[in-house]
């Protein structure tokens, strides 16, 4: 079994909507027994929130199903547990290096690498462009599960 973790800021909006979207191509590829998928935040601010009504509606837009999630922080036990721990942006990679133990920093990528975009995922919490973090969000997801499938089946 595979283990993916998305990590954000606060875990509200990006990593939840990179788990959901991940979790429904895994669905319905019926690949979902040979995929652990979690998403979690770098920072403790959202702590127990749910996500992001934005993205919330964006996910509804478009007939993916949101997973039922509350907001938490990383655990360097995470960091060892998961194979893949998968950042939207630089900042989320600075972040994470602090929170974990150096064992693990192998395992750190940004989504988008996936797609060989060598961009960051922008936060819609800032910018409030829900519908470009899907479209940003969707293609990493795409590509990822491509490159696990071709690099682990």
């Amino acid at each position: 079994m595979i283990k993916i973790m998305f990590i954000c800021h606060g875990n509200i909006c990006r990593s939840t909507m990179a788990q959901s979207v991940f979790s429904h191509i895994v669905n319905t590829k019926g690949m979902s027994s040979k995929f652990h998928i979690d998403s979690s935040a770098t920072s403790r601010e959202e702590i127990n929130n749910p996500p992001h009504i934005g993205t919330k509606r964006i996910l509804e837009k478009n007939n993916i199903p949101l997973v039922d999630h509350r907001a938490k922080q990383i655990t360097n036990s995470d960091a060892s547990n998961f194979d893949y721990l998968i950042c939207m942006d630089q900042n989320n990679v600075h972040n994470l290096k602090r929170l974990i133990n150096r064992d693990y920093h192998h395992k750190i990528s940004l989504l988008l690498d996936y797609a060989s975009l060598n961009r960051d995922i922008r936060d819609p919490w800032y910018t409030n462009n829900f519908h470009q973090t899907y479209y940003d969000v969707h293609t990493g997801c795409t590509h990822l599960y491509d490159y696990l499938i071709n690099n682990h089946f």
